[in-house]
């Protein structure tokens, strides 16, 4: 069997593998990435968060990504019942960028790949991985294509396959998510929202009147269309009956803000659905190998932290290569997994709290410190790796506003 042999292999074309591989090339290494679809592709998560772009700046795409015409994104409006909230990313506790973008992610993806070819990354389409041999002095993968199947023998291996989780599937490594399995029902729709009340330079999240743990996602586009979706537990989705999209609609039905936002819509793409999204692993790395992004662990999409993460971890995994490549001895424990689940921790907070319906009471409350909503801004941002902030430092001090706020 053929066998090659690069400097960096990664699997997966997403933002995580594309940001990983511009990284990389500023470094000078040979980058070859492995994507198992054909670009562009239909992908979930499409509300970016303004921390994501000091990493998308960092790979060299920052042109590219302006030039693509995007929805501009400045920050995040709340809902629930006659309650109402927004909070401007620009105006946060963490110093930083305050603006991003809302993206299709099928275009937003295909942009970023593109950049990392001009970047000089080689990039392989519809190869499937198949197998991964870490026994060798090198990781060594077998890949399937049309054609043929060949090995590629790397001197370190990154898995950005995102919810494909190549390497945690491969080699054990998924273990359960501590979070309740929860599903989602989403299509993209051209929306004909109304411009009056209607904020498109913000991401809409709208709570069910009757249920705080069901909640709605609406993402505008640049292009007139918008991403819609709901969450909750499979038990609540199950009770309605017909296509996902009827289903969708029916429990939009429920919601009076949002219907009336949706009222003109043209539900002209079938719905999908996805049933227990969340996810973990018992290692984010390995002898040459580690995991990027959802590969590694996925939280839930209620804050849209999902892009953040990935290109976090391709910083911190470029950089901990990059002093390693230089003979340097890397803890890949200390150096890597430790802070990025640090900002994981940060974020899991806040979900849970979500959840639960405390961090609801916060955002809603009548009298807030203006302090205290920047602070939360900046998380609500991405900003969760700012020890600065108080309540990344210490995530649990957000019991104690939530104590607060219900008193």
């Amino acid at each position: 069997m053929r066998i090659e042999h690069t400097e960096i292999l990664i699997i997966g074309a997403g933002p995580s593998g594309s940001v990983a591989a511009g990284l990389l090339r500023k470094q000078g290494r040979h980058v070859l990435i492995i994507e198992k679809e054909v670009f562009p592709r239909f992908s979930i998560g499409e509300s970016l968060l303004p921390q994501s772009m000091e990493y998308i700046e960092a790979a060299g795409f920052l042109q590219d990504v302006i030039e693509a015409g995007f929805q501009y994104k400045n920050g995040a409006a709340f809902v629930r019942g006659e309650q109402s909230t927004a909070f401007d990313f620009r105006d946060k506790f963490s110093p930083g960028w305050g603006t991003t973008y809302q993206v299709q992610r099928g275009n937003f993806d295909h942009v970023l790949a593109k950049a990392a070819e001009k970047a000089g990354a080689a990039i392989r389409y519809q190869q499937q991985v198949t197998t991964i041999d870490l026994d060798g002095d090198q990781p060594l993968i077998t890949v399937q294509s049309a054609t043929e199947t060949y090995q590629i023998s790397a001197r370190f291996l990154l898995d950005a396959s995102g919810f494909g989780r190549i390497l945690p599937r491969l080699l054990k490594l998924e273990t359960p998510s501590d979070f309740p399995v929860r599903g989602a029902y989403f299509t993209h729709i051209e929306d004909r929202i109304s411009k009056e009340g209607f904020d498109r330079n913000k991401i809409l999240v709208s709570v069910h009147p009757d249920h705080n743990d069901v909640w709605f996602w609406t993402i505008p586009f640049s292009n007139g269309r918008c991403s819609q979706g709901v969450v909750a537990r499979p038990e609540f989705l199950e009770k309605y009956q017909g296509s996902e999209t009827e289903r969708l609609q029916a429990i939009i039905a429920e919601v009076p803000t949002l219907s009336a936002v949706l009222k003109n819509a043209i539900w002209d793409t079938p719905a999908r659905q996805l049933i227990g999204y969340s996810a973990n692993v018992s290692s984010l790395y390995g002898k040459g190998f580690a995991l990027l992004g959802n590969a590694g662990e996925f939280l839930d999409p209620v804050f849209s932290s999902g892009v953040t993460i990935a290109v976090k971890s391709a910083a911190l995994a470029a950089a901990a290569i990059e002093r390693e490549f230089a003979g340097e001895t890397v803890n890949w424990q200390s150096d890597y997994a430790d802070p990025l689940k640090a900002g994981v921790d940060a974020f899991r907070a806040f979900v849970s709290s979500w959840y639960e319906g405390g961090f609801q009471d916060v955002i809603f409350h009548q009298n807030q410190s203006t302090d205290v909503r920047r602070m939360i801004s900046a998380i609500l941002a991405g900003y969760a790796w700012d020890l600065n902030n108080p309540y990344v430092a210490q995530p649990k001090r957000l019991k104690t506003l939530e104590q607060l706020c219900a008193a």
